[in-house]
């Protein structure tokens, strides 16, 4: 048995590579099977280009290299697939789909395992489509390839006459992954899995069989989310990027992410046509840099979200917040003011008065407490928020469970177990904050009038019923929404920086009524907001200038109100 080499799937200087036009693909650790491998992958012809060339003939060189790094990481004498997970970030019209059917029909080409089964997993049936046909096309316009291989169109698969191996793509809104037992596995579009909330245990079912199979390898083909990312592609480009910076060691994982270094998004440089190459390294042939320029030129004035979407899809510019027209004014100015670290603790300690604000509850409902202090000496605004959600909301809204499984992960929601919980816990806080001689002493914790009734629980932890005020909603609140833009806008108004708040202000959709506005939970459909309407009751009992021993500038002029 002959030694492999050490190799590392770390890239530190992946963002200086693709300003240089140079390779963030690492050689492979075994040149020889990758020889192999691309003899065969060049060979194979792409039908829906005129005259259907070869691989060979239409690719740019980061193809090959990526086919050398799958195949080229197999060592030979052991049987073993040194490098398991492959993961390419890259924009739409590179060729993924099509590339993904070359590299999944190499695989079964060489493949010494006979019935063994290969598996692309797609998360829609227009999506499997997209691999199966230039998979079968490949097959087809080539005489050799027709009588080596059964084309059935109808299961999408191709099986291997002589091996038996196969080849199946599979959809996963219509096909079944139960049972699966493929080493070999392509799963296209991961940011729409992100979306399904299923996702994460239909992966484990269809990665199930390579537990038995150490020549096996999953590869992960992406764009960029439409929306912030969520769910199991949240999760997998985290961990792709700490393996490329190298804040994670894991070389059985290899990240190819073309994404641009942050000093290009900082300074924005990514809206420059020169720049277009580094996300997209087909550029010249399956994407055309004239349509790019036009299409930026068509969506940079778009209000609806069209142009972040064509960043996402096209630059991989990743979407931090949905700003639509009818968006909040205050979430253009949301980002800006976060302050990372800004915790919980740290809010009171630097505050000379608090007050808090709570919505929500319900069972189809998130229950969002808001706490803002007036921080000594500069008068700012401090905000930390914090929710609660019942099992009931993830069954009924399945649209928003990976995402609302992610704030859990982060720590900024919690998933109550039993009715009751939320409200203890949320309890248990402004009880916390009353100990701590924080509240003023009356008019420190805002409610929506027609919400839950928190009296019970709120008496159980000791909070005194005068602390506690009904907050009028609906056109009555359009001063203090328009109170918080204008503090966001001046950098009086300072948040903890934290996704789950940032999704729920991007969430929020505007209405305007006579001289008000409206920012409710009718209009912003599905998603949900409870945390921010928190938020401006929290900040309608600030706006009042209460004083850290409960009386207000405002009750001594006569001028209370609520």
């Amino acid at each position: 048995m002959t030694p492999f080499p050490e190799w590392s799937t770390a890239c530190l200087d992946w963002g200086q590579r693709l300003k240089d036009g140079r390779s963030i693909i690492p050689p492979p650790i075994f040149p020889d099977q990758a020889k192999q491998a691309l003899a065969i992958f060049k060979e194979l012809r792409v039908v829906d280009l005129p005259g259907k060339p070869t691989f060979g003939e239409c690719s740019e060189q980061w193809v090959f290299d990526f086919v050398a790094a799958i195949f080229g990481a197999y060592d030979a004498d052991t049987g073993k697939q040194l490098i398991r997970e492959y993961g390419l970030l890259i924009s739409k019209k590179n060729t993924k789909s099509t590339i993904a059917a070359g590299i999944m029909l190499t695989a079964v080409i060489l493949c010494w395992r006979e019935d063994e089964e290969h598996l692309i997993l797609a998360p829609t049936k227009e999506v499997a489509d997209n691999s199966f046909k230039p998979a079968a096309g490949m097959i087809r316009a080539d005489g050799e390839l027709s009588d080596l291989f059964h084309v059935q169109d109808y299961t999408r698969t191709i099986t291997h006459r002589v091996t038996k191996a196969s080849l199946k793509v599979v959809a996963a809104d219509t096909d079944t992954v139960s049972g699966k037992k493929a080493g070999r596995i392509m799963v296209d579009e991961l940011w729409v899995f992100g979306k399904k909330a299923n996702a994460e245990a239909m992966f484990m079912e269809a990665l199930g069989g390579q537990v038995s199979r150490e020549e096996g390898w999953v590869i992960f083909l992406t764009t960029q989310s439409d929306e912030p990312p969520a769910g199991v592609f949240k999760e997998k480009l985290g961990y792709w990027r700490d393996v490329r910076d190298g804040k994670i060691v894991d070389p059985k994982t290899l990240p190819v992410l073309y994404e641009f270094p942050q000093s290009v998004i900082e300074s924005k440089a990514y809206l420059s046509p020169s720049n277009f190459y580094m996300t997209n390294p087909n550029l010249g042939r399956s994407v055309s840099a004239e349509w790019l320029e036009d299409q930026l030129r068509k969506n940079q004035h778009k209000k609806d979200g069209g142009f972040q979407q064509f960043l996402a899809k096209h630059l991989n510019i990743e979407i931090g917040m949905n700003l639509r027209s009818d968006r909040w004014v205050g979430a253009d100015h949301w980002e800006a003011r976060a302050e990372s670290g800004l915790s919980f603790d740290a809010v009171l300690d630097r505050s000379e008065v608090v007050v808090a604000g709570v919505d929500g509850g319900g069972l189809d409902d998130l229950l969002g407490l808001a706490v803002i202090g007036r921080e000594k000496e500069t008068g700012r605004w401090l905000h930390w928020g914090r929710a609660w959600a019942h099992p009931s909301v993830m069954e009924r809204r399945k649209e928003i469970a990976p995402r609302l499984n992610d704030f859990a992960l982060e720590g900024d929601l919690s998933l109550v177990e039993r009715i009751g919980q939320d409200v203890q816990e949320l309890a248990a806080i402004l009880a916390d904050i009353h100990r701590r001689g924080l509240f003023p002493e009356q008019n420190a914790i805002g409610l929506d009038q027609i919400g839950i009734n928190f009296e019970e629980s709120f008496a159980e932890a000791e909070i005194p019923d005068e602390l506690l005020t009904g907050i009028s909603q609906g056109y009555r609140m359009g001063g203090t929404i328009k109170t918080v833009e204008r503090k966001l806008a001046e950098g009086a108004f300072v948040h903890c920086g934290r996704p789950m708040m940032a999704w729920c202000v991007g969430n929020a959709r505007v209405e305007q009524r006579a001289n008000s506005i409206l920012i409710t939970k009718q209009a912003s459909g599905t998603a949900k907001i409870d945390p921010l309407m928190a938020l401006f009751d929290a900040a309608h009992l600030m706006a009042m200038n209460p004083a850290a021993s409960g009386q207000s500038v405002y009750e001594t002029r006569g001028i209370r109100f609520l």
